[in-house]
């Protein structure tokens, strides 16, 4: 049987797609009218989504709280949370679920067939038939809820889309983006933030919630995708059979009415918080934004990501240089997104001033205007063309399935024409068409038209005012208060009995017969061998070569690993910013903006960064790589190694305009990052209180990295000559032939062909650079706590359990996803309203706890001192211990391109991880046993016996929490 035999459907369109190598089809299913996609191929790593346009017209973030909240529960699953339960037993190599400003998506992946088929269920029954309508208590979870813990307390709000989107708006990026698309959509549905504005999430009622639901989540308003390598007529089949067969076409008004393009642009003003004493000086965001045509043009959706780069993004692109030049911002970027129906090309410049907003917009169209009277940078198109058409083949997503990306694509197209799913994805002739556009004024007739002619189009300033969430959250509490006051006795009482009922919910574990009725796989389904290493030992010109012989599809994949390993520490936040400058700087033959275009166009990428391993034999042995990673084509290797020369041999740091721009640009994206990634940051800054390779990570990259920034940028303009001088003498150092390693990434043919090439390059560098002795280092206080002007907080608590004796076994992998998704998703999350938690334990004995976007502090650090408890009292069914292995499995055994097993089998040479050991610790968690996990509870106590703690978060509450603190701190200054 085919698909056009199947009569359920209807077959609006197949035909072959060769650029993703996939057969496409677009269905409607005949009784209930559900779209569906389908691309067929033979990729093992299946993916599959049903997506709903969901269309809100306030800022409850109702279309959020269902996305929650479908996942508690539903009528074949009844189980409190699903969602959780599949990520502690299922080999999925992806599973979560977003929403967007025009629609809701539930995507799922994996490369068992079973699994595959047992997610689909789940999500489908989660979709149209969850337990939100019989359990209020899940809206009041995930959404939110008041809190009262006894009559003389005080009232408060609690919730976890609540909690994540107090965190979302503490940033000034989030502010700014919300207004812009406030600005530009005033009359239809992206003018609404659909996550929800925590000042308007509590004005969401559980009746208009579920009328949300019942008007937007039927299969006659539904998307639904297929990818990879399965049975596809008997998927298609059982969607029918299961699901859609019981529904009949409906009609659902959630289409999205474009809007009406202005007679003159906007200009909008809004604030953002910054702490109470923080200067309100160069910290104000500008933003210059047109809405360009809409999402089903093929041509402009890769133009202007093009025109992004050449213009705006680029290092030296013309419109960024202007404006930093002129002294506006310390960062400036493009972004376009064509994921709506009608796209937004937008520059913003960070960190300037409200009094900077009318040159910032004269600068640009003046900059404009010039670019098309003179012409655009012909090496600048090219080089944006062929590094998003590189990216494109190369279709090397990280850890994330292809199939889903390429899903997610399919929406920016498919949302708003039902027969065009795959428009997007056949681009390879759009870039080809590209190419031949370069000379022929097209891309200036662009920035004419959409850039400059356009008045559809906003001027947003979002300017700081301290302590503003401060002020809001006093604002709420004296609301609440006088709600409180309002409230009888019986009413308050309810409260209370609400609060305890609410709790009391949480508390309770889903039955035991609910949660067999999951599906999930044997432990004989899981593979027992390990994935091997592939690590072939070579010397070129006395230089050692680990070659790693994996099919690459004709990509060289080639990383350069100089040893730092006697790096002074007190260098190492210079070393940072040597890292930051690396390839950004002028050479010899290039200037920095003509590197970049050139790395682009001949490369998929000349990339540095800096990495610390982990000797597994010695826990005291320092390994510390400064590492160079290309990835080329073949056929231009020699040209990737020429360039990569230029930056190592004939990098000129002497330009102090441009060392300027650039410690300007890293301390602004610091800014964000330090806050965004708080939870990251924290554990880091934490355990360098015991750890040598955290406190470098933290100098290189973390808070201690800040503080260098910021002393650097005051060196510059004070000392500008000892920064050139340490910089150069950091590149004379590094870049030595005694220091090198190499690691190269492709099939046998390919390192045959490219030897020639790397032994000419060795033979260009610098023979010996004399390595000296491992400095001793002075670890940072073991409790600390940075304070900025968020909502909430990440909380970190870590240890080492290898320095108090305890070895590293396969279980600790498994206790990871057992405290992950069980003991501190229930308490952290569930109970205390945090967006997120986890807990992690490395060979190196190095192992945190932490939250994300989290309401409390001191809760959640007793949380983390009950861990020991949990796990001495622990126990399970084979049942729910085989769950816990294969949602262990489902984490080790994550697909991985060519690049990540090269990546993969060089750590272990570094690292000295042998076969024997992986698989030992695979056959260690297989055969693992209720016992195994209670085992550990002494190695828990040893590493909350470091009693090391950093909080990143809101300033208030930390100030109520300073006696756990030996440092408190700013976190910007």
């Amino acid at each position: 049987m085919t698909i056009n035999d199947l009569k359920q459907y209807e077959v609006l369109d197949e035909h072959n797609i060769p650029d993703v190598a996939s057969m496409g089809y677009v269905l409607r299913h005949k009784k209930s009218g559900a779209r569906i996609a389908v691309l067929s191929n033979n990729d093992e790593n299946k993916v599959f989504y049903i997506g709903f346009r969901t269309t809100p017209d306030d800022e409850t973030g109702v279309p959020h709280i269902i996305e929650h909240t479908t996942l508690c529960g539903s009528e074949k699953f009844p189980v409190k949370d699903p969602f959780i339960e599949l990520a502690k037993g299922s080999l999925n190599t992806f599973l979560n679920a977003m929403t967007y400003p025009d629609k809701t998506m539930y995507p799922i992946g994996s490369c068992n067939d079973q699994d595959f088929k047992n997610l689909m269920d789940v999500y489908m029954d989660a979709v149209f038939n969850p337990n939100i309508t019989k359990y209020k208590e899940i809206f009041k979870q995930e959404g939110w809820h008041f809190e009262l813990e006894s009559k003389d307390a005080p009232i408060t709000i609690n919730g976890v889309v609540y909690n994540e989107m107090k965190g979302a708006y503490s940033s000034a990026d989030e502010v700014l983006s919300n207004q812009i698309y406030r600005s530009l959509f005033p009359d239809n549905t992206y003018s609404k933030d659909s996550g929800g504005n925590p000042v308007h999430i509590p004005e969401l009622t559980y009746e208009k919630y579920l009328d949300f639901y019942h008007k937007y989540y039927h299969p006659s308003n539904s998307y639904i995708y297929l990818y990879g390598d399965m049975d596809i007529v008997e998927r298609l089949k059982w969607l029918d059979e299961e699901y859609l067969s019981k529904y009949d076409y409906m009609e659902v008004d959630s289409q999205i009415k474009p809007q009406k393009a202005f007679d003159k642009v906007k200009y909008v003003e809004s604030e953002y918080s910054i702490a109470s004493d923080d200067p309100e000086e160069n910290k104000t965001y500008l933003s210059y934004n047109r809405v360009v045509a809409d999402s089903l043009d093929q041509m402009l959706y890769q133009a202007f990501d093009v025109l992004d780069y050449a213009l705006v993004s680029a290092p030296g692109a013309p419109v960024k240089k202007a404006l930093i030049e002129a002294g506006i911002g310390e960062d400036v970027y493009g972004s376009y997104d064509a994921g709506i129906l009608q796209p937004v090309f937008s520059i913003v410049a960070k960190n300037a001033n409200v009094s900077d907003a009318e040159k910032f917009n004269e600068i640009i169209t003046d900059t404009l205007k010039e670019i098309v009277k003179n012409g655009i940078n012909k090496e600048a198109l090219l080089a944006g063309i062929n590094i998003n058409e590189f990216k494109f083949r190369e279709a090397d997503f990280g850890q994330f399935p292809k199939g889903l990306l390429f899903g997610l694509n399919c929406m920016d197209s498919w949302l708003f024409d039902d027969m065009k799913p795959f428009i997007h994805l056949e681009c390879l002739d759009t870039f080809a068409k590209l190419r031949d556009k370069i000379n022929s004024g097209y891309f200036e007739e662009l920035i004419q038209k959409y850039l400059l002619d356009n008045t559809h189009g906003s001027e947003v300033v979002v300017k700081p005012a301290r302590n503003k969430n401060a002020q809001e959250e006093q604002k709420l509490a004296d609301k609440l208060k006088a709600y409180k006051d309002s409230l009888s006795d019986e009413e308050i009482q309810k409260l209370i009995d609400d609060t305890i009922s609410l709790r009391k919910y949480q508390e309770e574990p889903s039955l035991d017969e609910d949660l067999r009725k999951l599906p999930m796989l044997k432990r004989s389904d899981l593979k027992r061998e390990a994935l091997g290493f592939s690590n072939i030992k070579e010397n070129l010109s006395d230089v050692t070569l680990v070659r790693h012989e994996i099919e690459s599809n004709g990509i060289d994949y080639i990383t350069l690993m100089f040893d730092v390993n006697d790096m002074d520490p007190d260098d190492l936040g210079y070393f940072g910013f040597f890292n930051s400058v690396f390839g950004y700087v002028n050479t010899k033959e290039y200037s920095y903006i003509d590197l970049s275009n050139a790395i682009n166009i001949y490369t998929g990428g000349i990339n540095s960064g800096v990495s610390l391993y982990t000797d597994v034999s010695d826990k005291d042995a320092l390994i510390f790589k400064y590492e160079i990673k290309i990835k080329v084509l073949e056929k231009n290797l020699s040209k990737a190694l020429f360039l990569t020369d230029e930056m190592i041999n004939n990098s000129d740091y002497s330009d102090i305009k441009r060392l300027t721009e650039i410690v300007s640009r890293v301390k602004a994206r610091l800014q964000v990052n330090l806050s965004s990634a708080g939870h990251y940051v924290a554990a880091m800054r934490s355990m360098s209180s015991f750890s040598r390779n955290a406190l470098y990570r933290d100098k290189i990259k973390g808070v201690g990295f800040y503080r260098s920034i910021c002393e650097i940028e005051k060196q510059l303009k004070n000392e500008p000559q000892a920064v050139v001088d340490k910089l150069k003498s950091i590149s004379d150092k590094i870049f030595a032939r005694n220091r090198l390693l190499v690691s190269f990434t492709g099939n046998k043919t390919s390192y045959g062909n490219a030897k020639a090439e790397l032994n000419k390059f060795i033979l260009k560098l610098n023979e010996n650079s004399p390595v000296g002795a491992i400095k001793e280092v002075k670890k940072n206080i073991k409790t600390e706590a940075f304070m900025d002007a968020s909502q909430i907080q990440y909380v970190a608590r870590t240890g080492n359990f290898v320095e108090k004796g305890f070895n590293y076994s396969g279980a600790l992998r498994i206790l990871r996803e057992i405290l992950s998704y069980d003991y501190l998703w229930i308490n952290v999350r569930v109970k205390g309203g945090a967006y997120g938690c986890m807990a992690s334990f490395l060979r190196s004995g190095e192992s945190y706890f932490v939250s994300y976007r989290d309401p409390k502090l001191r809760e959640t650090n007793e949380i983390y001192n009950r861990i020991p408890e949990y796990v001495r009292n622990f126990s399970s069914d084979d049942h729910d211990m085989t769950k816990y292995i294969i949602g262990t499995f489902s984490a080790i055994d994550t697909p991985l391109n060519p690049e990540a097993k090269g990546e993969r089998s060089m750590t272990a040479y570094l690292e000295g991880i042998t076969f024997e050991q992986i698989q030992r610790e695979r056959d260690e968690i297989l055969n693992a046993s209720p016992e195994d996990i209670r085992a550990l509870a002494p190695l828990i106590e040893s590493i909350l016996e470091f009693e090391s703690i950093c909080v990143i978060g809101n300033e208030n509450t930390i100030k109520d929490e300073a006696d756990m603190f030996e440092n408190i701190e700013k976190l910007y200054i």
